[in-house]
């Protein structure tokens, strides 16, 4: 769809006049991105209807996207791009003496994510409307997203993230699609007339499901798919009786109770009311949106015995995994389906993607608990656990202990990862490595017997966000030399290799990078006061913190390098800027005294003038998806460190490899893939295999203290925390870091493998070093890296996914 200056300027005036009584001379940013905003929400919303309308009605095959995060980002740099009117609006803004980058900083991130998972399930909603693939997003509407994060003297402390508190331009409410979600009660089983056996759930709290629908574009698409996300509200107004008695708090206690279902992402869960709202949360939204799904399919005219052939359901990790039994109970209870048929239906409905081998993520919720919020779809799961692990018996018969490893109820426990592999008809991992450990270890009893579910689908990221609209200036570049089909056909980049060795090409894809790492240095100064050289190695290590993540074995090592400096005249290194981006769980002690910890070092290091700014340490508080556009394409090198074999995939890893920046990782997730396209010799992979540390684990030879003992200035780091070196105020403070990489204070010493890595990953960094020093080699590493992100696009992956798995036809 295109529009010309002229008509975007006048359409602008008029949002501006007729929404907010403004004219251009005198509208504050704000309204002007709101305007702005409005104008293209229009141009979007024809589209939408064409599509909705042309598109969609009765189409062959629809795919639903159950996740529990969507991390979208901001909307209208993105909207810009995919309507192709960038140019047009860039053009009119700066005549109107603004800067487009000034008024989309206006927008809030929306708060609907927080890590990978989320911000994969966003890449894809991009990739299926780009690839024609009819889609829908569900999930949930969060009023204050996961949480704002500020650093005060160097701890996280969690703030609301008021995301929706001025408004979202970019949603639509459906409040006549509202659906109804019931908890709690009693189930009362009878047997009507013909021998059928009848449920009637009763004493139930109902809580209403508002849907908030969100178009999502493709880029050269005509094809508007939706995101809708359900919103908690209480199905009981004010209490004005108990109002009129001023009693205030009560009159409002039952209807807050209600609503606090969508207030925030990922409640801490570690005390048994965070565990019930988790509960209900994931519950609420599956039961919202399979009802809807049911809903729309029958409005369309469809049999409900062909939901299978026409709707795809995919749940994105464990936390949809209700949906499964829920679909089931509308199949039984309303449409008066047989278990058989009901079950037959489900299982060629649904498929599942794992996104973890950490026992601790796969979800399990206490069967207590389980039965007294949710005693109709109880009852369910413990027939289904019933009938698979009757099956069992006959394929195992006596072995009683394999059977119930097997199990979806056991140890008074629901076992979701076990639910969703029995009720689909599909388990994938998101890369190699991950997809082999869930077949030979994490679901290996499942893989013996339906071998035919497991296959490995490696994951991808949207093109457009995280080049064109991130890295504008080397996307141009890019397109000079090999044209634009590589936006929308992926494969293409492969053409941009021809450039190795091109000295000119080199020159300006340095000069690309120097001015994106100025433009992030400016803001680095401007939200933390620390100056830094764009001419140094910017380090770049952003993404979720966890220990598994090792953010921890990166800090030791520029405490190590800060040693080096201090203590030998005659160390030399190119400088360096470390750049630290991440959230850490509001509950999760260990990782916030690491946030903690990397404060430290870097008030240590970045104030001592014997260091200069050889080393500069920052960390940018608050990360989230316009933060990561602004930091990936100025990167350097990215950090991809984790513990081999307990990251299933990564995505940040293909962004920073997109936008030139080279690869020091493990042997792990995707790193894996990115190696087999660029060549041993264009990435710096270190330290122990996934099968090493496995070894390891499985014969506990590992004993971190002999490193320590034996590596002398290993040991003076690690001594540095603890006895006041780093902090003399406070000399214990990072006792329990000391204590749980060398005692076990937090269960196995190193459980994370840190100091068995730490020789080989300093290592790692001394070759990142010296390649650097040699510019044309650096540069020609980084031109491979770009040209080979091909696979690495989430339109493959979404294309990949459609052909193994959904089989829905592209629109015509």
């Amino acid at each position: 769809m295109r529009i010309t200056k002229e008509e975007f300027r006048a359409a602008l005036e008029d949002k501006l006049e007729r929404m907010f009584g403004s004219t251009l001379k005198n509208a504050s940013k704000s309204r002007l991105y709101k305007a702005t905003a409005m104008v293209i929400r229009d141009l979007i919303m024809e589209q939408w209807v064409y599509s909705r309308e042309v598109h969609h009605a009765n189409p062959e095959k629809e795919v639903f996207y159950l996740s529990m995060e969507f991390l979208m980002g901001r909307a209208l740099g993105n909207n810009l791009i995919n309507l192709e009117i960038l140019d047009v609006v860039e053009e009119t803004i700066r005549e109107l003496g603004y800067d487009l980058e000034e008024i989309r900083e206006v927008e809030y991130d929306a708060g609907l994510g927080n890590g990978g998972l989320g911000r994969l399930a966003a890449c894809f909603l991009d990739s299926l409307s780009t690839v024609g693939l009819p889609a829908h997003g569900c999930g949930i509407r969060y009023e204050y997203g996961l949480f704002k994060q500020k650093i005060i003297d160097g701890y996280q402390v969690e703030l609301p993230d008021p995301w929706l508190e001025d408004g979202y331009i970019w949603e639509i409410p459906v409040p006549e699609e509202s659906e109804t979600v019931r908890f709690g009660g009693w189930v009362e089983s009878r047997v009507e007339e013909g021998g059928r056996l009848i449920f009637d759930h009763k004493g139930y709290q109902a809580v209403r499901a508002v849907p908030f629908d969100m178009p999502v574009l493709g880029y050269k698409s005509p094809l508007v798919n939706t995101l809708r996300l359900w919103s908690a509200r209480s199905t009981k107004h004010l209490d004005m009786n108990l109002f009129g008695q001023g009693r205030y708090l009560d009159a409002l206690e039952e209807k807050e109770l209600a609503e606090v279902l969508s207030k925030v992402l990922y409640p801490e869960d570690n005390h048994m009311e965070g565990k019930a709202l988790r509960l209900k949360q994931q519950y609420f939204f599956v039961s919202a949106s399979i009802q809807s799904i049911i809903r729309d399919f029958k409005k369309q005219g469809n049999n409900i015995r062909d939901f299978a052939k026409k709707r795809a359901i995919h749940i994105n990790d464990t936390h949809p995994a209700l949906a499964i039994p829920e679909l089931m109970r509308i199949l039984i209870d309303d449409e008066r389906m047989s278990w058989e048929e009901a079950w037959d239906i489900t299982t060629r409905t649904f498929a599942y993607t794992n996104h973890t081998v950490m026992e601790e993520a796969l979800e399990k919720w206490p069967v207590e608990l389980f039965s007294s919020l949710l005693p109709r779809i109880w009852g369910i799961v413990n027939e289904i656990n019933e009938r698979f692990t009757k099956k069992l018996w006959e394929i195992y018969p006596g072995n009683w202990d394999h059977i119930a490893k097997m199990a979806i109820i056991k140890d008074g426990q629901v076992h979701m990862a076990n639910l969703c592999i029995v009720g689909s008809h599909s388990v994938n991992g998101v890369a190699q490595l991950h997809t082999q450990i869930l077949k030979d270890q994490v679901f290996r009893d499942f893989y013996a017997i339906f071998p035919e579910k497991f296959t490995g689908i490696t994951n991808g990221v949207t093109f457009r966000r995280f080049l064109l609209k991130a890295n504008p200036a080397l996307a141009d570049l890019i397109s000079e030399k090999i044209g634009w089909d590589w936006a929308v056909d992926s494969q293409k980049l492969k053409e941009f290799e021809r450039f190795r060795g091109d000295l000119e090409v080199q020159e300006r894809l340095r000069g690309v990078r120097l001015e994106n790492k100025k433009r992030l240095a400016d803001h680095i100064k401007e939200t933390t006061g620390i100056s830094v050289l764009p001419e140094s190695i910017f380090d770049v290590h952003v993404k979720r913190l966890h220990e598994y993540k090792r953010q921890l074995l990166n800090a030791l090592h520029i405490l190590y390098l800060y040693r080096k400096i201090s203590s030998d005249a005659t160390f030399s290194m190119h400088p360096r800027t470390f750049i630290f981006a991440a959230k850490a769980a509001p509950g999760y002690r260990m990782a916030k005294l690491i946030i903690k910890l990397i404060h430290t070092i870097g008030e240590k290091v970045n104030s001592d003038p014997k260091v200069r700014d050889m080393i500069k340490v920052v960390f940018l508080e608050n990360y989230r998806v316009s933060l990561a556009e602004k930091i990936i394409c100025a990167a350097d090198v990215s950090e991809q460190i984790s513990t081999a074999g307990m990251e299933a995939s990564g995505t940040g890893n293909m962004k920073l490899m997109l936008n030139g920046a080279l690869t020091l990782g493990t042997l792990d997730g995707a790193n894996v893939e990115i190696m087999e396209v660029v060549g041993r010799d264009n990435i710096f992979i270190f330290g122990l295999t996934a099968e090493e540390i496995e070894m390891m684990q499985r014969t506990g030879t590992y004993n971190p203290l002999e490193i320590y003992n034996s590596d002398l200035e290993l040991k003076e780091v690690l001594d540095s925390l603890v006895g006041g070196i780093l902090d003399p105020e406070h000399p214990e403070i990072f006792r329990e870091i000391y204590n749980g990489l060398l005692l076990g204070g937090y269960g196995h010493p190193d459980p994370y493998f840190v100091l068995a890595d730490f020789r080989a990953y300093a290592s790692a960094h001394e070759r990142v070093d010296r390649t650097y020093k040699n510019p044309e080699l650096w540069w020609d590493k980084a031109i491979v890296n770009i040209a080979n992100a091909g696979m690495f696009s989430s339109d493959r992956t979404v294309l990949e996914y459609n052909d193994k798995i959904w089989h829905v036809p592209k629109v015509k």
